[in-house]
C-alpha cells in the first residue's frame, strides 16, 4: 500500500495498533477480578483532586464551566466505592470514602450543602443518600459518634424528600428534578427523582422494619404508573414538563431509571417475603400477603428486569440504547455501572432473578474491559463496550461504569445488605427530631408523611399492610 504522506502514514498505523492492543485487564478467576477492579479504582480516582491541598474534599472538578462533573457524581462515586470496599474486601480508600461523605453533608446534615444550591436536585441529593444506606446495609464502618450515622443521613435526606414542601399538586404529585424554584429544571418532574425515593423508601422499610417507608415505596410506584412515566409495556420514560401537566413525555429510556426502580422493587419482594416469615405477622394474614404483596412485588420486579436486560444488555453487553449512537451527556458515561451494580444487588435479594441476570452481567463485563485499551497505561476505558475497541472518550464516569461491571462479578461471595436485626450496625442518631437540621427538616417519618397517606393504612401489623394495599 503506499500513502500519500508520512503523516497519513503514521495515521493509520496508529489506528491498526489501537484496533489490535490488547486489554491488560482479566476476570478469569475471582484473584483476577479483584486486581481488575482494583486498577480501575486507583485509575478512577486520578479524576478526583479533593485529597489534594487547596481542593474541598468530596468532589470532583466541576460543576462546568470550573470542570466536568456535578457535585452527585462524586456521591455516585463514593457509593461505588463502598460497594467495591464490600465485594472485593479492599479497604485501601475507605478513609477517603468516610472523609468525603461526612464533609459534604451539608450545614442541615442532610447532603444539601448551600454552595452546591445552584444545581441541586432531588436526584443529586439521593445518590449521596443511597450512598449512606449502603453504607449501612454493608456495615461499612460507623463515623465517628459526633458525626452523623449512615442511618441518619439516609433516613434525612428521605424526610426531606417525602416532605410536603417537595410534593405539589402539579402532574397529581411526584417529586419535581430540581430543588430551587430558581434552578434550570423545576419546571420538569422525572423518573429518576422518583425512582431514588422509590428505592430508599424500599430499602429503609427493609433496614428498619418501618411501614412507612415502604408506605411511600407504594405511593411513588403508583405515581409513576398513573402519570405515565412507568408505561404498561415496564419502559420507564424520563421525565415531562410541569406546563403540560406532565403528558408530553420525553420518552427517552435510560438504563439507570430501570435499574433503580427495579433494585427498589426487589427490595420490596424481599420485605414482603421477610414479614412473612416473621413472628410478628399474624398467622391469618400471612396467605394473604404471599398472594400479594410478595407476588406483586415478585411479578414487578421480574417485568422490569425482562425489559431491562433486553432494553439494555441486548446480547448480553450493555448499550445506552437513547444516546450511545448519537452523543451521551458526560453525566450519561456513569448510567451502565449503576445498571450493573444495582442488577447484582438484584440477585442476593431477589435470588430467584440470579440465573437470569448473572451470565448477562459476565458477558457485558467481559466487553467492557476488552475495550479498556487506552491512554499512556494502554488500560483507559471507553464507553462503547459493544464494539470491543477502545473509542478515546474517556473520563471519570467511563471508568467508574467499568469498575461497577466488573466488581459486581463477586456479588455471589459477598455478604448480603443486611438490617439492623440481622447484622446492620447503624443506628438511628439519638438526637431528637431537628437536631441535625437549622430549619428542623428532620422531623420524624411520621410527623412528616403520616398524614393524608396513612388513612389509607389501618392495619397495624408491619407485614399485613403489603398485603392489604395490593387487593
Amino acid at each position: 500500500m503506499k500513502f500519500s504522506s508520512p503523516f497519513a502514514a503514521a495515521t493509520l498505523l496508529s489506528v491498526a495498533a489501537l484496533a489490535q492492543a490488547t486489554s491488560q485487564f482479566s476476570i478469569e478467576s475471582d484473584e483476577a477480578i479483584r486486581k481488575t477492579s482494583s486498577l480501575l479504582a486507583w485509575d478512577m480516582l486520578q479524576y478526583y483532586r479533593g485529597n489534594l491541598s487547596g481542593h474541598t474534599p468530596g468532589i470532583l472538578p466541576g460543576p462546568p464551566p470550573a470542570g466536568d462533573y456535578y457535585w452527585w457524581q462524586a456521591g455516585a462515586m463514593w457509593g461505588a466505592l463502598i460497594d467495591y470496599w464490600h465485594w472485593t474486601g479492599d479497604s485501601t480508600y475507605n478513609d477517603l470514602v468516610m472523609q468525603s461523605m461526612q464533609f459534604q453533608v451539608g450545614e442541615g446534615k442532610n447532603y444539601m450543602p448551600i454552595n452546591v444550591t445552584a444545581s441541586l436536585g432531588n436526584d443529586d441529593q439521593a445518590f449521596w443518600g443511597m450512598a449512606a444506606l449502603r453504607a449501612a446495609e454493608y456495615g461499612f464502618p460507623n463515623p465517628p459518634p459526633d458525626r452523623p450515622s449512615w442511618l441518619g443521613l439516609a433516613q434525612t435526606v428521605f424526610e426531606t424528600q417525602a416532605s410536603p414542601d417537595r410534593h405539589d399538586k402539579t402532574c397529581g404529585g411526584g417529586l419535581r428534578w430540581q430543588i430551587p424554584f430558581a434552578n434550570n429544571g423545576y419546571d420538569y418532574k422525572n423518573s429518576i427523582a422518583n425512582g431514588c425515593l422509590f428505592n430508599m423508601g424500599a430499602r429503609l422499610a427493609r433496614y428498619t422494619g418501618n411501614k412507612t417507608y415502604a408506605d411511600w415505596a407504594v405511593r411513588t410506584w403508583d405515581w409513576m404508573e398513573e402519570v405515565g412515566f412507568l408505561n404498561k409495556k415496564y419502559g420507564i420514560y424520563d421525565g415531562a414538563n410541569v406546563t403540560t401537566n406532565c403528558t408530553a413525555y420525553n420518552k427517552a429510556e435510560f438504563s439507570y431509571n430501570n435499574a433503580v426502580f427495579a433494585e427498589g422493587a426487589a427490595f420490596m419482594y424481599n420485605f414482603a417475603e421477610s414479614c412473612g416469615r416473621s413472628s410478628i405477622a399474624k398467622a391469618d394474614s400471612i396467605p394473604l400477603l404471599r398472594q400479594t404483596g410478595l407476588e406483586l412485588w415478585k411479578s414487578r420486579t421480574e417485568r422490569l428486569v425482562d425489559y431491562g436486560l433486553g432494553r439494555f444488555l441486548p446480547d448480553g453487553i450493555a448499550i445506552e440504547s437513547a444516546c450511545e449512537n448519537t452523543g451521551c451527556k458526560t453525566d450519561m458515561y456513569t448510567y451502565k455501572g449503576f445498571f450493573h451494580r444495582w442488577y447484582a444487588t438484584i440477585t442476593q435479594i431477589a435470588p430467584f432473578l440470579g440465573p437470569k441476570i448473572l451470565p448477562p452481567l459476565k458477558t457485558s463485563a467481559q466487553a467492557a474491559i476488552k475495550q479498556c485499551t487506552g491512554g499512556a497505561l494502554g488500560r483507559q476505558c471507553g464507553f462503547k463496550w459493544l464494539t470491543g475497541v477502545y473509542d478515546g472518550n474517556t473520563g471519570h464516569g467511563q471508568e467508574m461504569s467499568v469498575l461497577g461491571a466488573v466488581s459486581a462479578l463477586l456479588i455471589e461471595k459477598a455478604t448480603p445488605p443486611m438490617t439492623i436485626h440481622t447484622g446492620g450496625t447503624s443506628k438511628e442518631d439519638t438526637r431528637k427530631p431537628g437536631a441535625w437540621s437549622s430549619e428542623s427538616r428532620r422531623a420524624t417519618v411520621a410527623d412528616k408523611v403520616g398524614a393524608g397517606f396513612l388513612t389509607v393504612i389501618l392495619m397495624a401489623v408491619v407485614c399485613g399492610m403489603l398485603g392489604w394495599i395490593s387487593i
